[in-house]
């Protein structure tokens, strides 16, 4: 599908897609072979020898057509099959049988990913990242370093020994990725990649000098499609979650789907600082843009920082 771009060392990827510009834009960057077809097209899956494929992803924008090409996948061969799929529904545990018996092992609904991450976010508002590793036993957490880091101009070495508790493994600066060695040090205005347990998320906030960010409590968010929702769903309890959304039938049916969740759906456009100041935009610690654009998104962000939001999260498709 044209969303893809994978490209990992002694893999050999194939990608299947019936847009010759998609095919043409992608293997300009990466190393992979292409076919022209449809990704249901028996002929194409054999020429692609999808019966020795260890995994098959079907990421079309057309959720039937991916569980049908992982479903013809699985009974040529393949070891593994993921769908993309847009009805949330198909994600829920109970169905992940029935799914699988069709010959499909794993379900994506992105925006279920994308609410989970943006959560994350929140929760922990001074973190620009954060991956849980080997599940949740360890956490990496990209912290952007201010001149309050405690950790500073120090060699590596002198901090992270093998009985301290993180491990700096990678660091942004100035657009460059560097994985430090233990003579590097830690510089103002790096963002930083710590790997950590669980119980040493406070630790490496105060050593990294995020101990004064406020928690982030209430929340604005603009636009009110299926990733806000899933939001609204997972949200908890101790945030307050507006959501702002133009179209008026929209926010009727949010009313509906949310009729659960201790959220407000106000029928308005997110840019408009008036309307953010009467929703109290001053007490507002998170700003959320998830329009179907990205510069609205980016341009709205930028206003609710310039309104003194502390944290603002764009969703973009580039």
């Amino acid at each position: 599908g044209s969303g893809t771009s994978v490209a990992k060392e002694a893999s050999d990827i194939t990608l299947i897609d019936d847009n010759a510009e998609n095919l043409e834009k992608i293997s300009r960057d990466f190393d992979l072979l292409t076919l022209e077809a449809s990704a249901t097209s028996i002929v194409a899956l054999r020429t692609a020898s999808v019966g020795s494929a260890d995994l098959f992803i079907g990421v079309t924008p057309d959720e039937h057509q991916n569980i049908v090409a992982c479903s013809l996948a699985k009974r040529m061969g393949a070891k593994r099959t993921v769908a993309r799929v847009d009805t949330y529904e198909y994600i829920e545990p109970d169905n992940q049988e029935l799914f699988r018996k069709m010959g499909v092992d794993s379900i994506i609904y992105p925006e279920s990913l994308a609410a989970k991450d943006i959560i994350n976010g929140l929760k922990m508002s001074w973190v620009r990242q954060r991956w849980d590793v080997n599940g949740g036993d360890l956490v990496m957490l990209g912290i952007k370093l201010r001149s309050t880091c405690q950790v500073l101009n120090q060699p590596l070495r002198e901090l992270c020994g093998p009985d301290d508790p993180y491990h700096v493994v990678a660091i942004k600066r100035n657009g460059e990725a560097l994985i430090p060695g233990g003579n590097d040090e830690l510089h103002e205005n790096d963002l930083a990649y710590f790997m950590t347990t669980r119980e040493y998320i406070p630790y490496i906030r105060q050593i990294s000098g995020k101990e004064h960010y406020a928690d982030v409590k209430n929340v604005i968010v603009m636009g009110g499609g299926r990733t806000a929702v899933r939001l609204a769903k997972i949200v908890p309890d101790y945030m307050n979650l507006k959501i702002v959304e133009q179209d008026e039938q929209r926010c009727e049916k949010l009313n509906t789907k949310l009729a659960d969740r201790d959220v407000m759906v106000i029928h308005g456009d997110g840019r408009d600082i008036g309307l953010l100041q009467e929703e109290g935009i001053q007490n507002t610690q998170a700003f959320v843009a998830l329009t179907g654009n990205a510069e609205t998104n980016i341009l709205a962000c930028l206003t609710a920082k310039r309104l003194g939001v502390r944290k603002t999260v764009a969703m973009v498709e580039n």
